[in-house]
């Protein structure tokens, strides 16, 4: 045992003296409730207006510190961390009694009055005290400093590994992850308040599937036992969204869980969010459109601002953004020129750029990993790149001008791509051809390409009417929003391996 581990042993067995001494002395450690009349910020925000006057808070000790017959502690609740101060002239002897079981990571409630300290802090001097939760395991020790009149904290809960472990301890010890969670939620709701607004109908379709599709991703496979067959989580929303478009629905939109059964990476979990949109009577022009404006929407609705800092890189939202075509921009990073090239042609120009790729790999593959190798880094700013080849979007329309592209576009900002549209096919006979190229490449031992699905062929046989669709990355553009190096930092309990 590890001198590290018999001292957090040790300090746990305390602490379960304390539960046992505080139950003997009559004190319930895990309380029913607490009738709270404000919160932290509450008080530092209308401290003129409350001076004096009578508040009750609860929160999390966070930092502690006894005086004899008194003491200075810190609580913190969602909103801000607030000072109090206990006397034992003032709570009385059993309740100054009850304060000496307190340690960092109590959950308290407190009845008292505002005032500053000498040194011009705002806090609430304690006239009555409730223990609402005991905590049995310590809290990570940290130190704050203050420096240019901000706080900076020093030995936070900093193990990455255990932060996305432990989500739970890394919201109590950094603030800032709390921060970036809220925003999270703020943009989800800007977003929902921006498609509601359009008129746009929020839906429900199958997470579990019998025939996966709408993407290029292998699938996590489950059994279902009543009816003895092999369902899929989805990987996308897309097929089952036309499907509402065919019957009938003008403006759906889900935002869901998608499953990538891929590696884990920077930008990558295998669990992720996605928003899906599909509009009727529209194309990919008016998509680009949209996407524009519900961008920014969000971004002045969650940062109050168009301009932010990502990752050292000073970006501006503003539109009109940029809007490239995907070969003119290739050319322009590689020196190469793509457009025409066959599969052995293009293999041949990504061995001579260094871009490592397999043999069993079709044209549209390839051109998608030598754009993710040579490009996508310098797409900093934001950019629509547009008109992709054929080989690569199967559901996507023909371009109207040129019958070797399709009308498709995506957006990058940051050097990543954060949605995915297209004017969507809605010729079945050229859709079932699209599918059988995919299952050709699945033969050839590409697991991520697609799959027919002869029902959503059937589906567009009864008429579907000119659409256009839209994908988006719920957790990348929470990166972005939040300045977030990892994807790993916007999802609460992100994928992981095994504890050992």
């Amino acid at each position: 045992m590890t001198e590290e581990l018999q001292d957090l042993n040790q300090v746990m067995k305390v602490r379960r003296e304390k539960l046992e001494q505080l139950r003997k002395n009559g004190t319930e450690p895990f309380a029913y409730r607490f009738d709270r009349t404000h919160m932290a910020s509450d008080i530092i925000k209308d401290y003129e207006n409350l001076t004096d006057k009578s508040v009750a808070i609860a929160g999390r000790v966070m930092a502690l510190r006894r005086m004899g017959k008194a003491a200075f502690a810190h609580i913190m609740d969602i909103s801000e961390r607030i000072q109090i101060y206990i006397r034992k002239d003032k709570v009385g002897e059993e309740k100054f009694e009850l304060f000496k079981l307190i340690d960092i990571g109590d959950i308290i409630g407190i009845e008292g009055t505002v005032f500053k300290t000498r040194t011009g802090e705002i806090t609430v001097l304690v006239s009555g005290l409730d223990l609402l939760t005991k905590n049995l395991r310590p809290l990570p020790v940290t130190k704050e400093v203050e420096k240019d009149g901000k706080t900076i904290t020093y030995d936070a809960f900093s193990d990455t590994e255990q932060r996305y472990r432990k989500r739970y301890v890394d919201l109590i010890t950094n603030r800032d992850v709390m921060n970036v969670f809220i925003k999270r939620s703020q943009t989800v709701t800007a977003m929902r308040d921006f498609l509601n607004n359009k008129g746009y109908l929020e839906v429900e379709t199958p997470v579990l599937q019998p025939i996966y599709g709408g993407a290029s991703a292998r699938p996590f496979v489950t059994h279902h036992n009543a009816l003895d067959i092999e369902l899929y989580l989805r990987i996308a929303d897309e097929l089952y969204l036309k499907r509402l478009i065919v019957g009938g629905y003008e403006g759906v939109y889900e935002i869901s869980k998608d499953f990538r059964n891929e590696g884990i990476d920077r930008t990558h979990n295998p669990e992720f969010t996605m928003m899906e949109l599909y509009v009727a009577y529209q194309d990919y022009n008016f998509m680009m459109n949209l996407f524009e404006e519900m961008i920014t929407f969000i971004a002045k609705r969650v940062n109050r601002a168009l301009k932010l800092t990502y990752q050292g890189h000073d970006i501006d939202l503003t539109p009109p953004w940029d809007r490239l075509s995907f070969f003119d921009v290739l050319e322009k990073y590689t020196g190469k020129n793509f457009y025409g090239k066959n599969q052995t042609q293009v293999a041949a120009i990504a061995e001579e750029l260094d871009v490592p790729i397999e043999k069993e790999w079709g044209t549209g593959k390839l051109l998608d990993e030598i754009f993710g190798e040579k490009v996508e880094p310098h797409l900093i700013q934001p950019v629509f790149i547009c008109d992709y080849p054929l080989e690569l979007s199967p559901l996507a329309k023909k371009h109207r001008n040129d019958s070797n592209l399709v009308e498709r576009f995506e957006p990058f900002i940051a050097g990543r791509e954060i949605g995915n549209a297209f004017s969507e096919l809605n010729d079945p006979v050229d859709q079932k051809e699209r599918f059988k190229t995919q299952m050709a490449l699945r033969a050839l031992g590409d697991d991520e390409a697609q799959v027919l699905d002869e029902d959503y062929i059937r589906a567009l046989e009864y008429g579907m009417p000119p659409t256009t669709g839209l994908g988006v990355g719920i957790d990348r553009l929470v990166m972005l929003l939040t300045d977030s190096a990892s994807i790993r930092d916007v999802i609460f309990f992100p994928t992981m391996k095994p504890e050992k």
